[in-house]
């Protein structure tokens, strides 16, 4: 290509890039809410008394959130997404986090919003700054043709929505030299919300991600794979870097290792944390799982995971797994993913049940925003 072919493809890409991104001004979503103006959990006892007991449930899922060009007419479905959590929520039947994740239109933002939930914060944003791991050269030669432009048309597209307080926050936007393909013309990244759950004696870290693409990005195989495992690195920097280890943590998100066993390799070099699918696919595990899978490892079949970690004073673990908007009666399917949600049970010593629900906890960071 010549020099001046060069230079028109790549104004060429720079004015779809400022097409797309002027017809989705909207910021992103943001709500908050004071620990003592949310409804505590139900906790109940163990017979002897010595222990005590709640439950969270959360969600993950990707609302295909996406805009024109790369998608046009999803308006529709994600008003009724947000419709269908706030009927949920009146009802009660909600869960208590949701982590979303394709959030770029005003469509999806809105729809985020309209949901009800009375704590919510984003991910990275558009202008946020990348911080990667290397500044080494992904595998092949990048082009404007399939995205990798240098400039980020979306933010990260992550929310986490919570009916607790969000009492602190984190974010971090993967290096410029992670992404591959048209992932790169969204700044993704990890999320991080601190929630209060009133009684329960820690504080609960709930990440959120959505990672490097394989087909989808248009990047060779080599080249997405390099990206997707580079953002596995950064994914636990971040969260080495924020979560007190004498707190719980969930980790969710659309993950892309579907079918990818090089990509699940990579992941597990750098995170050590109890995968639900893998723990509730166990007879004795004691968990319910309400949804089909098929085979010994049903967690290859999808993109959409949750992983976890017990704190030193509150234990976790899944006590069930369903699908949501999977298109099961009254639970409308409305994106190209299901919702897959997981509700926990929080365990502790009694006697460490918060008197005062809400008053502060010893060891809050402030990660700011």
């Amino acid at each position: 290509m010549t020099v001046r072919g060069a230079l028109r493809l790549r104004m060429s890409a720079l004015g779809a890039v400022l097409l797309a991104s002027g017809c989705n001004t909207m910021a992103p979503p943001s709500a908050e809410v004071a620990c003592s103006a949310t409804l505590p959990p139900k906790v109940t006892l163990s017979p002897d008394g010595g222990t005590a007991a709640t439950t969270l449930s959360v969600l993950t899922f990707n609302i295909e959130g996406l805009s024109w060009p790369a998608r046009s007419g999803r308006a529709p479905s994600l008003e009724q997404i947000g419709k269908h959590l706030a009927a949920m929520r009146a009802t009660g039947t909600a869960p208590d986090v949701v982590l979303f994740q394709e959030m770029f239109s005003d469509a999806a933002k809105r729809a985020v919003l309209s949901s009800g939930y009375p704590a919510i914060d984003s991910g990275p944003r558009r202008t946020t700054r990348a911080r990667g791991s290397t500044k080494d050269k992904l595998p092949g030669n990048s082009s404007l043709k399939r995205g990798e432009i240098g400039v980020h048309v979306y933010g990260s597209g992550l929310a986490i929505a919570s009916r607790y307080a969000i009492v602190d926050t984190a974010r971090r936007a993967y290096g410029r030299k992670s992404c591959a393909g048209f992932d790169c013309l969204s700044n993704k990244g990890i999320a991080l919300a601190r929630l209060d759950v009133p009684g329960v004696p820690s504080l609960i870290d709930i990440y959120d991600t959505h990672m490097n693409s394989r087909g989808a990005s248009g990047a060779p195989a080599a080249r997405n794979l390099a990206a997707h495992e580079r953002q596995a690195l950064e994914a636990s920097e971040f969260i080495d870097r924020t979560h007190d280890d004498a707190t719980p943590v969930v980790f969710g998100g659309d993950f892309n290792m579907r079918h990818s066993e090089e990509r699940w390799g990579n992941f597990s070099r750098y995170q050590s944390l109890d995968l639900v699918h893998r723990i509730c696919a166990a007879p004795a595990s004691g968990c319910d799982v309400r949804m089909s899978w098929d085979g010994d490892e049903p967690w290859m079949d999808t993109q959409d995971l949750q992983f976890y970690w017990p704190g030193d004073r509150v234990q976790i673990r899944p006590i069930r797994v369903e699908a949501l908007f999977d298109g099961s009666p009254g639970s409308p399917q409305l994106s190209d993913h299901d919702g897959f949600l997981v509700t926990y049970e929080l365990r502790w010593k009694a006697s460490e049940t918060r008197k005062d629900a809400c008053r502060p906890i010893p060891g809050t960071l402030a990660l700011g925003r």
